[in-house]
């Protein structure tokens, strides 16, 4: 029996134990997860602090105990690939013939004057967000502070940002950049975001740095900026990116750069029996931080492996290649794995592909409609007749049609300017009732999934949204759908009480 061991259980690693456990392939599964708690979904931690979760409510759905062996509290300290070998933190070893590291990021601590006089940061009301306990230590502050900083104008930093805002904390982004955003958004377009948050509340102080933290009796008073802006503030967060942690993968003799390198195979150039999949991997393609791609890894990995396993006994396992329509050479498909959507009350932002000041392919065209005064801003991309990324600051319909041209590849009018004013031929159809809506309507854009699997669940016994959720995957994405297949169940309920009476009955 081949043995597997994958080190970390986040939304990345979980997701592969689903997939290789969906194969049925004869594997021995060990996973060493360094956190104690059920593993859950990171990209609502935001929500978690905003309000709108309970922290059970972001916990993934539970796999069947095919899935592998977890071991919790347990951090990979060492890999030994001679004997082919990790060990924990508590001397345990663990043979592999596969090893799969998705072992994520950390948040990066900015290096500030006066930082190393608060042993916890924490307890000084300086925080990161990148785990469930960070958001529950946040939120447990929240209620004594008047006055809060983000460090950080991406996606995170305003996320972070609307959440304390709407607790009714005077709320300012401090970003180095010259606009929020600025890695998704072309300038206009960070105008416009900029007074999309000032609508919600939240100030913007861009073009500048800290570089120094104030702090009085142990509490964090006050940040000081590059430019000797003194900014006060009673909570710090910090949202300026994250940094991977190779020690243990360095150690152990393999590539790392800014992430563990690996093939378009994801495996190390240095040990084909060793992966790295979601943040901690940097593969040819580069790595974009969202989920999406991660879950693309997880469930390439999952079919190279089971082609591997097809091809020949476990000794063959790293370089058989079997007969798979998975040409583990071909880069991971980009489309639909880097829509961006900035979740939060009072904002609408939806990046894709090619946008803000990524290079446009020789041929495209590009058009794009910028309303400052009504923080609007709409842009759009198109080669060949087919959507190549888009920009959308309060779109509304617009951002959702053209999310769905652009991840199903849809046809385009011969004027990209009708993508910014009518609807796309083709897209998601919204219906004012679940009954006009077609079953092949996505409602979880995240995992794909029609309103025809949430009625096939709702059929096959799942009643509320965590069975929906455990059937379909729906909602543990961004948890933007997770009304929309609430409202599928509701009308399911109501139109068809006598199953759910025989069902009592019986």
């Amino acid at each position: 029996m081949t043995r597997i061991v994958v080190v970390g259980h986040g939304m990345v690693g979980h997701r592969f134990l689903d997939e290789l456990a969906s194969r049925g392939l004869d594997v021995q599964v060990t996973v060493l997860a360094a956190e104690e708690a059920l593993p859950y979904n990171r990209v609502l931690l935001s929500e978690v602090v905003a309000g709108r979760y309970q922290s059970e409510a972001v916990v993934l759905p539970k796999l069947s105990a095919s899935a592998g062996e977890v071991q919790t509290g347990r951090r990979a300290v060492a890999i030994d690939r001679e004997r082919r070998v990790v060990r924990d933190d508590a001397g345990a070893e663990y043979g592999y013939d596969a090893l799969v590291l998705a072992t994520g990021a950390r948040a990066r601590m900015p290096e500030l004057d006066g930082l190393s006089d608060l042993p916890i940061p924490a307890e000084a009301g300086i925080h990161v967000l990148r785990d469930l306990s960070d958001a529950t230590d946040l939120l447990a502050q929240i209620p004594g502070a008047r006055r809060a900083t983000v460090v950080g104008g991406g996606v995170l930093g305003l996320e972070i940002a609307l959440g304390l805002a709407g607790h009714g904390v005077v709320t300012t982004i401090v970003h180095g950049g010259t606009h929020l955003m600025d890695r998704q958004l072309a300038p206009g377009a960070g105008a416009a975001a900029e007074n999309s948050l000032a609508k919600a509340g939240v100030k913007v102080v861009a073009g500048s740095r800290p570089t120094a933290v104030g702090h009085e009796q142990g509490r964090v008073t006050s940040l000081t900026l590059a430019d000797g802006t003194q900014v006060l503030t009673d909570l710090v967060v910090m949202a300026a990116g994250t940094v991977v942690d190779t020690e243990i993968v360095r150690a152990a003799g393999l590539p790392v750069s800014r992430g563990i390198v690996v093939g378009n195979d994801l495996a190390s150039p240095g040990d084909p029996r060793v992966f790295a999949i979601g943040d901690c991997a940097q593969p040819p393609q580069g790595s974009t931080g969202l989920v999406a791609q991660g879950w693309e890894q997880a469930r390439r990995l999952a079919t190279i492996l089971e082609q591997r396993l097809a091809g020949g006994s476990e000794a063959n396992l790293p370089d058989g290649e079997g007969d798979s329509q998975e040409d583990p050479h071909l880069p991971l498909p980009a489309g639909g794995t880097d829509v961006i959507r900035v979740k939060g009350a009072g904002i609408d932002i939806v990046t894709m592909g090619v946008s803000g000041s990524a290079h446009r392919p020789e041929g495209s065209r590009r058009v794009s409609l910028d309303d400052p005064d009504g923080a609007r801003y709409l842009e759009v991309v198109v080669a060949d007749s087919r959507v190549i990324g888009a920009t959308c600051i309060g779109g509304g319909r617009v951002a959702s049609d053209l999310v769905a041209a652009y991840t199903r590849g849809t046809l385009v009018p011969a004027d990209p300017a009708q993508l910014l004013i009518r609807p796309v031929a083709g897209s998601a159809v919204v219906a004012e009732s679940p009954t006009r809506m077609p079953d092949r309507a996505v409602l979880c854009r995240c995992n794909s999934v029609t309103k025809g699997q949430i009625v096939s669940a709702w059929r096959g016994g799942a009643r509320d949204l965590k069975a929906v959720a455990s059937c379909t995957r729906a909602t543990t994405g961004c948890g933007g759908c997770g009304d929309a297949v609430t409202g599928i169940l509701e009308w399911l309920a109501a139109s068809d009480p006598d199953r759910d009476a025989a069902e009592a009955a019986a």
